[in-house]
């Protein structure tokens, strides 16, 4: 499966993004999707996942109550709603698809090319 980020963008705080995982393949139905990303000078860091379902759903904690994730199985896409950006949340995201819904990203199997979000003070 291929996956093409989008949706990032330059924002003040308190401001919201949407970014979205456009997948290709019938497969995509079957991958449970999760974000990650990644802050100049830090390590990746999971943000959310969704089941292939969507039935199960996992926040980093310092996403939680503020970011959604959710997908669309028509469109094969995925998305992370964003709300209440801080500037911490600067970072560029990636999409990546997993058989199973894992918030290690070693245990994705498939990533997008990344998003860059800036949030401003």
């Amino acid at each position: 499966v291929q996956l093409q980020a989008s949706g990032g963008g330059l924002v003040q705080a308190g401001e919201s993004l949407r970014l979205s995982c456009a997948g290709s393949g019938r497969t995509f139905a079957s991958y449970a999707i999760g974000w990650f990303r990644r802050a100049p000078g830090k390590e990746r860091e999971f943000v959310a996942a969704i089941s292939w379902s969507g039935g199960s759903i996992y926040y980093a904690d310092s996403v939680k109550d503020r970011f959604t994730i959710s997908r669309e199985y028509g469109k094969n896409t995925a998305y992370l709603l964003m709300n209440s950006l801080k500037p911490e949340d600067t970072a560029v995201y990636y999409c990546a698809a997993a058989s199973q819904t894992e918030v290690v990203a070693e245990l994705y199997d498939y990533w997008g090319q990344g998003t860059q979000v800036t949030v401003s003070s």
